[in-house]
């Protein structure tokens, strides 16, 4: 369905075959936040889903990123990577085998000298 864009900012319409992405929060007209959206940074990922959180046309992106089988990049507020959506991103590294290893913190002594009597 094509469909009539109109920036208002530069005064200029455009057809469009998907509107919606006109009304979405990473929609800057000048692409600042591009970046972010295809960035390989954890807490960068966790910005750009952030951002998706209260958009009120996640569903359709996703749907139009699942439909085209998009390579890379964080759309409809999920994450994907080689054309499928990737549930859990971590950060380098790899955790411990064994878990976390428990501490164990002793209470130190007084000196003497500071112990009151």
């Amino acid at each position: 369905m094509l469909e009539l864009v109109i920036d208002n900012t530069n005064s200029t319409a455009a057809l469009t075959n998907e509107g919606w992405r006109a009304r979405g929060r990473c929609r800057d007209l000048v692409g600042t936040l591009t970046p972010l959206f295809f960035s390989e940074n954890f807490y960068e990922i966790a910005r750009a889903k952030a951002i998706c959180a209260a958009c009120p046309v996640v569903s359709e992106c996703f749907d139009a990123a699942k439909a085209r089988h998009e390579p890379w990049g964080v759309w409809g507020g999920e994450l994907f990577e080689n054309g499928r959506v990737c549930r859990d991103k971590r950060p380098r590294g790899r955790p411990p085998r064994s878990g976390h290893p428990q501490l164990v913190i002793e209470e130190v002594p007084l000196p003497p000298d500071l112990a009151r009597a």
